[in-house]
């Protein structure tokens, strides 16, 4: 897979690479979960909803006039699950299931070849201990975290499976999944951008994993920034934090 223009760049991370005090009047805040608002952990049910996390989001949402997305990989139930609906603003599956500001939603349809995926995944799993299958209804995903020995067996599937199918790889932290075409986080962004509250706002992403490299690149066109979360790795992004906590810090500074 060839390599965007926007992403050859390495950034060097010198000196202080933290973002400044977010202001909060201009801001738009994008906000990845996995990784970025909630610690990853090794089967996606683990992670559930937080007091603090929770508190923070409906506080930005208020503070900021509704100016706060989540850009995520997990499906809409489950944003809303672990976040207990804090943000209505939500791009799910990667940017191919959006809510936006208005009541009505429209979940896309499942590509017609993501049953026989699924069916494949979890013909692997029964078979390698350690091994999870999440189906996110548009996506499917196979996670080896748990197995790591196995990430030659998953990623080799997957890959055979894309080329039989025509659905597009999505590589993350230790999962390889595949989905059908539509938008992504970034496309996502433009579109949030592009409506109420979100318009003449500066564009503020915060991520950690390769997903969320559109959206840095969207933020950096119409003139925001990127803020990656965890270890430095070449990125869209020009500014850091280190993980988690960093990043609820950082947020409930702007308060």
């Amino acid at each position: 897979m060839g390599r965007s223009p926007e992403l050859s760049q390495t950034n060097p991370w010198a000196g202080d690479p933290s973002p400044p005090l977010l202001d909060l009047d201009g801001a738009a805040l994008f906000l990845d979960l996995d990784g970025t608002l909630a610690p990853l952990a090794a089967r996606p049910r683990d992670v559930g909803p937080d007091r603090r996390r929770s508190a923070l989001l409906r506080a930005l949402v208020a503070r900021m006039d509704g100016r706060v997305a989540i850009l995520s990989g997990r499906p809409l139930t489950e944003v809303d699950r672990i976040l207990e609906g804090s943000v209505h603003t939500v791009a799910a599956v990667h940017g191919l299931d959006r809510r936006g500001q208005g009541a009505d939603h429209s979940p896309p349809p499942a590509h017609p070849a993501l049953p026989q995926v699924t069916a494949a995944f979890r013909a692997l799993a029964a078979t390698t201990p350690g091994l999870l299958v999440e189906d996110k209804g548009v996506s499917a995903a196979l996670h080896y975290r748990l197995a790591p020995e196995a990430t030659g067996a998953a990623l080799a599937l997957a890959e055979r499976l894309a080329a039989q199918t025509g659905l597009g790889l999505q590589p993350g932290h230790m999962v390889i999944e595949l989905r059908g075409p539509g938008p992504d986080k970034g496309d996502s962004l433009r579109h949030f951008m592009q409506t109420p509250p979100f318009l003449g706002a500066i564009p503020i992403v915060v991520g950690d994993d390769l997903t969320d490299e559109p959206a840095f690149v969207a933020a950096r066109s119409l003139g925001g920034l990127g803020v990656l979360v965890g270890p430095p790795r070449q990125s869209a992004a020009t500014r850091r934090l280190a993980d988690v906590d960093a990043v609820l810090a950082w947020l409930e500074a702007a308060l």
